[in-house]
């Protein structure tokens, strides 16, 4: 049999398509989620009241099989003074989660972090939320309200003033 052979075969076309299993179960999995994003939180940027997580400055987690965890992650800039420590910051908190074999932080910068990226929470308590949607209507260039009408209302007074 060629390798061609096999791979026109229907046995292994159903084998490639099928989902890998992991050594981990979906409860299993997700428990370990939930119990990572709550370690992430804990997690600040020194100069910003919010988490790391709801930042959005977390852009991916893989774990093992082995429940070894990869965490792919940003800064507000790529100057921040604590550049050289989040990582570390954030290899301990994963490694204190139950169950965590190992843990490393690679710090990522593309896509380029931005405000758009922050949680309505993280928004809302650095007061930023009308700035960010304000921000977020110029740049799409949504339309503001149509200015007044200039001229008198038909009942005669002015349309600006109402005089």
């Amino acid at each position: 049999m060629t390798d061609e052979t096999i791979q026109d075969s229907d046995a292994f076309k159903e084998a490639w398509d099928e989902p890998q299993k992991s050594a981990l179960s979906q409860a299993e999995l997700d428990k370990l989620t939930d119990d990572l994003i709550e370690a992430l939180k804990t997690v600040f940027d020194p100069e910003i009241p919010v988490d790391i997580y709801e930042l959005g400055l977390i852009y991916r987690v893989d774990v093992s099989d082995d429940r070894d965890v990869v965490v792919d992650m940003t800064l507000t800039a790529p100057g921040c003074p604590v550049a050289g420590e989040m990582p570390g910051w954030v290899e301990t908190a994963v490694e204190k989660v139950e169950g965590v074999r190992s843990a490393k932080a690679n710090l990522v910068f593309d896509p380029p972090w931005d405000a758009s990226k922050m949680s309505d929470e993280a928004k809302l308590a650095l007061n930023m939320f009308r700035w960010i949607c304000s921000d977020e209507r110029a740049s799409s260039h949504i339309p503001s309200a149509p200015p007044a009408p200039k001229g008198r209302h038909p009942d005669g007074r002015s349309r600006r003033t109402g005089a």
